[in-house]
């Protein structure tokens, strides 16, 4: 009767296997009887298993962090630093802007690496500060989801008040990476701060929070063309931003399907539940719209030959990517995840070496 009444065709199966399963623990066995006889059942007893003590949480991996000294670890922790793949992630729209911005402005090279530095460090802080936000307002959620049970703040080893403190150090730090631009990036960057706030709260509310995650973490594509041009060519920008916002719901929901039948119990939406069995049709659709707008924004920049080869390139990784993920994996989606981020690194590839022939003129 349950399983009749869900309609995601994944959750249907996984309930109709755990049903089957517990039938299989204890099997009922009545022997042939006579009028004599009445029937009567025989129980087989399973054979006599040594006893077996299984923790009831999730004992995280070994990392570097772990080496280090006990009371600076669940900062570390809370910033994800032994997981760059985020940080990427962030990084990757501010170095197709930056360089492309670049190229268009004939700038020198040691401004493009100047930029690039700086728009790096700031990915990094800000990157650990979005996930101390996160984790403050997830405090609970993360307790009913296994993946995310042992993070610092769901497992008690790092207060509410600890994480605030130690927010306000991370935004310090943004802010002084912040001061070193002009006046435009300055503000437009503060700005980025309020969807940056509110990104945690949309997951109980809607089931598009990987698209309140794509504003957030494509800003840099706005950003990276602001601080070296001094102004947003929106032309430009603007698509590249939107084909930013679908690549990262393509990486985003194959993110969230790792936790789908948790989030289900602890009342968390997502694209993953969202777009259920069609995930692979959707995400591929995305991924075409991705690429297809950064290429229309290379082609408003006048990019050359080198540019579309790494749009090609990243195209054809989410495609490797969209064809190999099991989405009832979890590691198979862990990698899916890690692997879309090869595309945004191809991109801007193809981007730095176009900027790089046309600045040493040989195309």
């Amino acid at each position: 009767m349950l399983c009749s009444t869900i309609r995601r065709p994944w959750l249907r199966s996984v309930l109709t296997h755990s049903s089957r399963a517990a039938c299989r623990e204890s099997s009922v066995w009545f022997p042939h009887a006579s009028q004599s006889h009445p029937l009567s059942p025989c129980i087989r007893l399973a054979p006599k298993q040594p006893a077996r003590f299984v923790s009831s949480a999730p004992v995280p991996p070994t990392t570097w962090i772990d080496r280090l000294p006990p009371r600076i670890r669940p900062y570390l922790h809370l910033t994800r630093i032994d997981k760059p793949i985020g940080t990427l992630l962030l990084f990757y729209p501010c170095t197709w802007s930056i360089t492309m911005a670049s190229y268009a402005l004939d700038a020198p090279l040691t401004t493009n690496l100047a930029y690039i530095g700086l728009f790096g460090l700031g990915a990094l802080v800000m990157r650990g500060a979005g996930c101390t936000i996160n984790d403050m307002w997830d405090k609970h959620l993360d307790r009913a989801v296994e993946r995310t049970r042992m993070r610092p703040l769901a497992q008690g080893s790092l207060t509410r008040n600890e994480a605030l403190v130690f927010l306000g150090g991370q935004l310090a730090i943004g802010l002084c990476v912040l001061l070193q631009l002009n006046w435009n990036s300055i503000l437009l960057g503060a700005s980025s701060l309020s969807v940056v706030t509110i990104y945690p709260l949309m997951k109980r509310i809607t089931y598009w929070p990987q698209a309140v995650l794509g504003l957030a973490f494509n800003w840099g594509a706005l950003l990276g063309w602001s601080a070296v041009a001094g102004t947003v060519n929106w032309s430009v920008c603007f698509p590249l931003y939107l084909g930013g916002i679908c690549w990262t719901l393509v990486y985003d929901s194959i993110y969230a399907h790792q936790d789908k039948i948790d989030d289900v119990k602890a009342g968390i939406r997502s694209t993953a539940l969202l777009f259920g069995e069609k995930s692979r049709t959707i995400l591929s659709t995305l991924s075409a719209t991705a690429m297809s707008l950064v290429t229309y924004a290379g082609m408003l920049n006048a990019q050359g030959a080198p540019f579309y080869l790494g749009i090609g390139l990243g195209g054809a990784q989410l495609a490797k990517v969209l064809w190999r993920t099991n989405f009832d994996d979890r590691v198979s989606c862990w990698k899916g995840f890690v692997g879309c981020g090869w595309a945004g690194f191809w991109v801007w590839m193809g981007a730095l070496v176009d900027y790089g022939t046309k600045a040493a003129g040989i195309l």
